[in-house]
């Protein structure tokens, strides 16, 4: 029995035999060549090949897992057609006189080593997609077919590293969970694994070599766990947390369509968090009264332009008549931070979470912003829909939005396009904006506390430097204080106050929320039912 710790991608208990993933060395030889146009042609078809296959797993992650997650294969086809990219493997075979393979496989570790590089953690983690990218061109120049994952029964899969096109290939109902030597919480593969349930765990220090193929494994994502070659207690131990793990799934299922009431009456509105219209049959699955949190950004992300008006109203259309009467609130762009996109020509900042991000994007260039207020007031008319803006720090800013948003509608006037100006809110997530809450809450009508960048600017912490995970404390009584204070203020003026951020979900806080006076709380779709549960419980 060997027993090992790793960082939990997504909770969970799983018990099954091991298939253990040994990805194939692909060395690409070096070879001397006659004619460079030749092997610039052969980059060209494998490119076109590559991006087919792309679509194709975008296509079936969509369906899988959801619109966010599936927008990471247009991240891929993104990457995989960068002029910087493509030049260095061209300015390779030209100068080198080299195989195309072989200029694709060093230009791919190269820029995967600029990744990995660099300080940010998110950028770090899309060194994993380079590497992908470029072992999908090179098998596409080769002609290889890539890994299998037909796998005959249900398995643990344990690897090296799993890719995120790796990851969306796999048969879900075959994959009880996955275990993986290398990886980040952060990557995409993660992310695909939290959207699709998988139990995961990465960063798990296991030898491949000495893992029976076939041989029991336990993996505990509650814990962080994983035991190789379990002893018969270790089992029977599992078993019992995984039964009453199934049978808590299974009552929860219960709670559908029941209110989010407390014993004493006090009804909270429990709404979910999406990335795009690819998300709303989760949301829908688990019960959401409405949608909390639909982060517009997602639609930017991923392509090599702006959206137009059409296609972001076409995507708030189709959520606003999926959900009927249920409220929609659309978060206006979020871009900047942690979320690029490169042609925002954004530039590097010394500290993007403090710079050029968010509303201030919009305020500072109004014609991007315009064009998205001129879809939402357009797809206001199909249903229920709330905007709210994020990052705001002033009334001055809320003042500004709104006589932008004003020539958004006397335009689509002048253009006798239907529109209506639904209700507005703002996003409370700057201290700034907590300890102006009064003068805010006579401008918008409604509060959504977003408690992740809350947190790191009260505490002063990049939330995403790991370095710093021991004093990134989301319970830290300054976090809880400022909370209040917006709630009340909100109140004070006869409005709603609602939390969207990661808190949301911490069960451990769902009461003193509601003694808070908290109204609404919008989670991730899987969290829904449990939040529900402990609401139900409270006196």
């Amino acid at each position: 029995m060997v027993k090992y710790k790793g960082k939990t991608v997504y909770n969970g208990i799983a018990i099954g035999p091991a298939a253990v993933l040994k990805k194939e060395d692909r060395k690409v030889r070096r070879e001397k060549i006659q004619d460079p146009g030749q092997e610039m042609d052969r980059v060209r078809e494998a490119v076109k090949k590559a991006r087919e296959q792309l679509q194709q797993l975008y296509d079936r992650a969509l369906a899988s897992a959801g619109e966010a997650s599936a927008a990471i294969f247009e991240v891929h086809q993104m990457m995989l057609e960068d002029e910087d990219y493509l030049e260095a493997i061209e300015n390779m075979i030209k100068k080198e006189r080299v195989n195309a393979e072989y200029a694709a496989a060093v230009t791919g570790d190269n820029f995967a080593r600029m990744f990995a590089d660099m300080d940010d953690e998110y950028m770090k983690a899309r060194s994993a997609d380079v590497k992908d990218i470029s072992n999908r061109l090179i098998q596409c120049l080769t002609g290889g077919e890539g890994e299998s994952f037909d796998f005959k029964e249900p398995c643990i899969l344990v690897a090296d590293d799993l890719s995120p096109s790796e990851t969306v290939q796999m048969d879900k109902d075959k994959i009880l969970a996955f275990v993986t030597v290398h990886g980040s919480a952060n990557s995409h593969t993660a992310i695909l694994a939290r959207m699709m349930n998988i139990p995961a765990l990465v960063g798990v220090p296991a030898d491949l070599n000495g893992i029976r193929p076939g041989s029991r494994v336990i993996v505990d994502g509650m814990r962080g766990e994983v035991i190789f070659d379990p002893d018969e207690a270790e089992c029977r131990l599992a078993q019992e947390r995984l039964e009453k793990e199934e049978e808590k799934l299974r009552l929860l299922q219960e709670l559908k369509g029941k209110e989010n009431i407390t014993r004493s009456g006090k009804k909270i509105r429990v709404y979910a968090n999406i990335g795009g219209p690819g998300d709303v049959g989760y949301a829908l699955e688990n019960d959401a009264e409405g949608i909390g949190l639909f982060r517009s950004e997602f639609l930017y992300l991923g392509r090599n332009d702006f959206p137009s008006e059409e296609e972001q109203f076409q995507a708030y259309r189709q959520v606003l008549q999926t959900m009927g009467e249920k409220k929609v609130i659309v978060r206006t762009l979020d871009i900047g931070a942690d979320k690029q996109a490169d042609y925002f020509n954004l530039g590097k900042e010394e500290n993007p979470a403090l710079g050029y991000r968010a509303i201030r994007i919009c305020l500072k260039q109004p014609d991007i912003f315009k064009t998205q207020l001129r879809a939402l007031l357009r797809a206001s008319i199909c249903g229920n829909l709330s905007i709210m803006y994020p990052m705001i720090t002033s009334a001055a800013e809320v003042k500004k939005i709104f006589e932008i948003l004003e020539e958004a509608k006397k335009e689509l006037e002048e253009a006798r396009l239907d529109c209506r100006v639904p209700e507005q809110g703002i996003m409370i997530e700057t201290p700034a904006a907590v300890m102006i809450a009064d003068e805010l809450a006579q401008l918008v009508d409604f509060f959504s506390i977003g408690t992740n960048d809350l947190t790191q600017y009260t505490l002063a912490i990049d939330r995403q430097n790991e370095k710093l995970d021991d004093f990134y404390d989301p319970h830290h009584p300054a976090v809880l204080r400022m909370i209040r204070m917006a709630a009340e203020s909100a109140h004070k003026y006869g409005k709603w106050a609602g939390i969207c951020g990661e808190l949301g979900a911490d069960l451990d806080l769902t009461e003193e929320f509601v003694k808070m006076g908290i109204d609404e709380l919008s989670v991730s779709p899987s969290m829904i039912l449990p939040l529900r549960k402990r609401i139900r419980e409270l006196a």
